[in-house]
């Protein structure tokens, strides 16, 4: 599996290293003074295989409409993929380490595991035995400081992303990291049968797991913002991003399934499906309407028909064609900082995403080790409940996004859903124990403010501020600035 996937990834990156070389040899001036009928052959050259067949068997060109359709479509189950691998850690924490009631941080990095009995390193292994070295007396704290190296990998390696995002294919980059991910994600379940009981080996995977994972927010994002404009894009992105909360929803339901066979299938499974959608992003993605050499005006002239004043508009602006994409340069790290709004609305979803990823990450065992009506729930049960948070989401990532266009007041939305998650926060830790209908009914108002703005500031606000008016219509700077927001999250 492990040479398979890596041969593909290989491919993959020399083949994207062949196009940029291709796509240099001519330079910037050439380009420009490019006949039409040579920058149309070469726009064909650079559509994905998938699109290039698709038109063939067709015989015409794919309409505006339906790129738009394929690029909501591909992107969404991307990153829905990318969500479920994400969250069968939380799913398995209580398989590894059903017993512990040490819930506290030990922030010295134990290393007391490396000796422990052998008759604890067995190679059968039962559904609520745990799993050396997450079975000890610090097995939560080991577990915690898995997700606190993954996610500070990921949150360093987002701001990478995005510089180079804004500097390269997105298709292959994206690509490359969904096969890198699917890789990662299944080595940390290859540990099962390979009865590795290192907690560095779980480690260095999960940390190298959250760098690739890192390509993937600020890419879905600057392709889904190089295809819509403003008009209704709170409401469009916020059903687009309920692919974050079906991710978790599909990741928690297959993890919790093939748990019983063994803890390593829920790693290997939800790994194996996102290397495969990877393969079809590769093949169906058009990044940019210019890259497939789709007519941007059919969008133009539908808007025009709902507003005299769009039409006016749009004869005194003039298009993002091809000859202005070669004129525009990425904008710098420092520079998209300084983009009006991208520092406050960096600094408000990292309160949100501090709350987002605490449920993310720890809901399920949190509620496995909370005594509901007076019991307590097995561990697939309690992975099962918690995705009502997530169902919860997706409705607020939703209203969040069709309130925000209805009043065009994307801060006053977001801190309004942030204002009622506190409360709601409360009553869930406060009488979630009560029943279980009063838990799933709590979590799943949590869900829905919890998730609402951080919905909306990762999508709509994030395309928003990445085509700011201070970047006089240079599209260079969506996956810079997507990143900076959500790697401050």
């Amino acid at each position: 599996l492990t040479l398979v996937i890596g041969f593909i990834v290989v491919q993959i990156v020399v083949f994207g290293l062949l196009e940029k070389a291709g796509g240099s040899t001519f330079s910037r001036e050439s380009k420009y003074m490019a006949s039409p009928s040579e920058l149309a052959t070469e726009r064909s050259h650079s559509k994905p295989l998938g699109i290039r067949c698709w038109e063939y068997i067709k015989r015409a060109k794919l309409s505006y409409k339906t790129h738009q359709a394929v690029v909501l479509i591909v992107t969404f189950f991307a990153y829905t993929t990318y969500h479920a691998t994400r969250k069968t850690t939380s799913i398995v924490k209580s398989a590894l380490d059903p017993q512990s009631s040490a819930a506290g941080f030990k922030f010295p990095w134990r290393i007391t595991y490396l000796s422990s009995p052998a008759e604890t390193q067995r190679r059968s292994w039962v559904l609520g035995d745990g799993w050396a070295p997450f079975n000890g007396s610090d097995g939560t704290a080991l577990l915690g400081q898995l997700d606190v190296a993954f996610l500070a990998v990921y949150a360093i390696g987002m701001y990478f992303s995005g510089h180079l995002g804004d500097r390269m294919n997105l298709r292959i980059f994206l690509t490359v990291g969904m096969i890198g991910t699917g890789l990662f994600t299944s080595l940390f379940g290859v540990g099962y049968w390979a009865n590795i009981h290192s907690f560095y080996y779980f480690l260095i995977v999960q940390m190298v797991a959250g760098l690739f994972q890192s390509s993937g927010w600020p890419s879905v994002v600057a392709v889904v913002g190089n295809w819509f404009g403003k008009k209704k894009r709170g409401l469009i992105m916020g059903i687009w991003n309920a692919h974050t909360s079906i991710g978790n929803i599909t990741g928690s339901l297959i993890a919790s399934t093939l748990l019983s066979y063994g803890w390593g299938w829920s790693f290997v499974v939800p790994g194996l499906l996102i290397a495969f959608m990877g393969i079809l992003v590769c093949l169906l993605l058009p990044v940019s309407p210019e890259s497939v050499g789709a007519d941007r005006q059919e969008e133009e002239d539908d808007d025009a028909v709902d507003s005299p004043k769009k039409k006016r508009e749009g004869v005194t602006e003039p298009l993002l064609g091809s000859h202005t994409e070669m004129k525009e340069n990425a904008v710098g790290f420092i520079e998209a900082w300084r983009i009006p709004g991208v520092a406050p609305f960096a600094f408000c979803l990292f309160f949100a995403k501090l709350v987002a990823y605490t449920f993310l990450y720890w809901l399920p065992y949190y509620i496995s080790h909370t005594a509901i009506e007076g019991k307590y729930l097995s561990d697939e049960t309690a992975g099962n409940l918690s995705t009502f948070f997530d169902v919860g989401g997706v409705l607020g990532g939703i209203l969040a996004g069709h309130i925000s266009d209805r009043l065009d007041a994307r801060a006053i939305t977001a801190a309004t859903f942030m204002y009622c998650a506190i409360p709601a926060l409360y009553f869930y830790r406060s009488y979630g124990h009560i029943s279980l209908a009063m838990n799933i009914a709590l979590m799943f108002i949590c869900g829905m403010f919890v998730n609402g703005p951080y919905a909306l500031i990762t999508t709509a606000v994030s395309a928003d501020l990445g085509t700011h008016s201070s970047l006089n219509g240079n599209s260079k700077a969506l996956a810079t600035v997507t990143a900076i927001i959500d790697g401050t999250g």
